[in-house]
């Protein structure tokens, strides 16, 4: 087998960073070069593998199949190689990298943080929130908590997410709106978050009236915020009243900020997952995975 040449990585890392933008101008800036030497680069590195790496336009680039799949080898490729870079220059420090939701970090995880510090003070943990799934090697992501519907590759259910209306203690002392019962609802502000929209099997507020047996024709009425964790925080300033994800609203129940008007719970399509990068854990995932499942289970029991 003829050996392959070695790879020209300079033209690699511009034809990345192109095919990321789609752009030899935004690309250059990012590589502090001119867009006529990210040109060049490309089209060594076409020369070099023999195949067409981009559909040349007027004024855009548009990847070739070739391309394409090139782009994504290379985006995981340099992720490691980043992230390799990054671990060396502090090759005494355990790093460790979370990805996950605003509404867990803040409700569910962050109260219990102090307790994995304490026991585990060698590690120096980062917690990133977002909603859209982790490139574990271009971000350097080791954990990531989910909540969906599953189908995670490595992953493992952490808690179950069962919905019910929650709401500030005050709101049952109105006298001219009495909450007593599943039908005053109507006379209260709604609160809603988008990450029930559209998700099947996923609580709202119409499929929790249904289940208390009130019609839900006035169901949509209220606002709407863009995570689960602004609906409460609305409930807990005496907004309205939002339906609480059980391990969300654990915290803000037991200290009283929040109260449960009525007993009716909805099951949840949706559960928080802790998903893992493929292949064998590193000591201190294995250590933070351990540490998620036993205050998962601790939750359960309480």
């Amino acid at each position: 087998m003829k050996p392959r040449r070695p790879a020209p990585l300079n033209a690699l890392r511009a034809f990345e960073a192109a095919a990321r933008s789609l752009s030899f101008q935004t690309a250059a800036a990012q590589l502090f070069v001119t867009p006529a030497a990210v040109s060049h680069q490309v089209k060594h590195l076409e020369e070099h593998l023999g195949v067409k790496l981009f559909h040349r336009g007027h004024r855009a680039v548009e990847l070739t199949a070739q391309g394409a799949a090139l782009a994504d080898s290379l985006a995981e490729a340099f992720g490691l190689l980043d992230l390799a870079l990054d671990r060396a220059t502090a090759p005494t420090a355990a790093h460790l990298r979370v990805s996950t939701v605003e509404s867990f970090a803040a409700k569910w995880l962050a109260p219990r943080l102090h307790r994995f510090h304490r026991d585990h003070p060698e590690l120096k943990l980062r917690i990133d929130t977002g909603n859209e799934h982790s490139d574990f090697a271009r971000d350097g992501v080791d954990v990531a908590i989910r909540y969906g519907a599953g189908g995670y590759v490595e992953a493992e259910k952490l808690m179950d997410a069962p919905a019910f209306p929650v709401c500030a203690p005050a709101l049952l002392h109105d006298s001219e709106r009495p909450l007593t019962q599943a039908d005053d609802l109507r006379r209260h502000t709604l609160l809603h978050d988008e990450s029930a929209a559209g998700r099947s099997g996923v609580p709202d507020w119409p499929a929790w009236l249904r289940a208390a047996g009130v019609d839900p024709i006035e169901a949509e009425r209220g606002p709407v915020f863009s995570s689960i964790y602004l609906a409460q925080e609305a409930a807990i300033a005496g907004h309205g009243i939002a339906l609480g994800v059980a391990p969300l609203v654990a915290e803000d129940l037991r200290l009283g900020r929040l109260i449960r008007p009525f007993d009716q719970i909805l099951p949840n399509a949706y559960a928080f997952w802790m998903v893992r990068k493929p292949g064998v854990a590193s000591p201190a995932v294995a250590a933070f995975c351990r540490w998620l499942r036993q205050e998962a289970d601790d939750a359960r029991a309480t």
